[in-house]
């Protein structure tokens, strides 16, 4: 038995890096669609190991570039977007059309997710090219992943209290990673910790008090998740050193623009 198992752990070893992310994706979504088929019994305990299988398998599919704090870095993301995805996929109408199209989004965007990251740890050894491309799609998923599970925790129906620590919870580790991949240090320096604490702080705060207004749930994440978009944005662009007047102007109309839509969905609401 072992020695049959010996062709397919040379073959696995062997494997170039793109087939690897691309055999990564496709368990995690085939692992999705069985956690449907299975049924209710042991949901949320599947997808939290599904989340952490995705852990290992990043681990696994990134390992040539991966030491020091890199391990860290790049095993925030994946158990957050598949978490992410995961909760979200249940609270969609249980028929194959809605949800089928997640499935298979998913896989493609947890491939998206494996490049990316592929070089975020490339680029913190050596200067690589479609950098920019990396932290545009990085950031995308950051903000698809916050989404996603702000929309989980609300539908949780907790206390405000509870909202806001779960909020916090969800903020840090994404806000750490977005600020780390700016300048993809060695070392995780203090700037990075005390502004990844203090946006996710603020996230908190503002999850707190909209936990008193009836609104929809999809305004209420859609409202946090543009404040992660204004802050990590303008934090990115403090650390990258262009943090010019356009810049905050740009964040700022965005950020005003879905305050007008929370204004409207708040005065409108019965």
């Amino acid at each position: 038995m072992f020695r049959g198992c010996l062709p397919i752990l040379t073959s696995l070893r062997s494997m170039s890096k793109r087939k690897r992310f691309i055999l990564t994706s496709s368990l995690l979504a085939s692992g999705l669609l069985t956690i449907q088929v299975l049924g209710d019994g042991f949901r949320y305990q599947e997808i939290f190991g599904l989340s952490f299988l995705s852990i290992l398998l990043t681990l696994w599919s990134l390992r040539e570039s991966l030491s020091g704090i890199r391990f860290l870095t790049v095993s925030i993301l994946p158990p957050f977007f598949t978490a992410g995805v995961g909760f979200f996929y249940f609270l969609l109408p249980a028929n194959i059309f809605s949800q089928l199209p997640v499935i298979i989004l998913y896989g493609i965007g947890f491939y998206a997710l494996l490049l990316t990251e592929n070089i975020f740890s490339v680029a913190a050894i050596r200067t690589i090219q479609l950098l920019r491309a990396a932290y545009a799609v990085g950031f995308l998923l950051t903000l698809l992943t916050a989404f996603f599970l702000y929309d989980t925790i609300f539908s949780l129906r907790f206390h405000s209290w509870w909202n806001s620590l779960a909020v916090f919870g969800v903020s840090f580790p994404l806000f750490l990673q977005g600020i780390w991949s700016v300048n993809l240090e060695e070392k995780l320096e203090r700037r990075v910790l005390v502004y990844a604490i203090f946006l996710s702080f603020l996230s908190a705060q503002l999850a707190f008090v909209i936990s008193f207004f009836s609104l929809s749930i999809a305004i209420i994440s859609l409202l946090l998740t543009t404040l992660v978009y204004v802050s990590l944005g303008l934090t990115q662009a403090e650390f990258q050193e262009r943090l010019f007047r356009q810049t905050v102007y740009e964040y700022l109309l965005i950020g005003g623009a879905v305050l007008l839509v929370f204004l409207w969905a708040f005065f409108s609401a019965p």
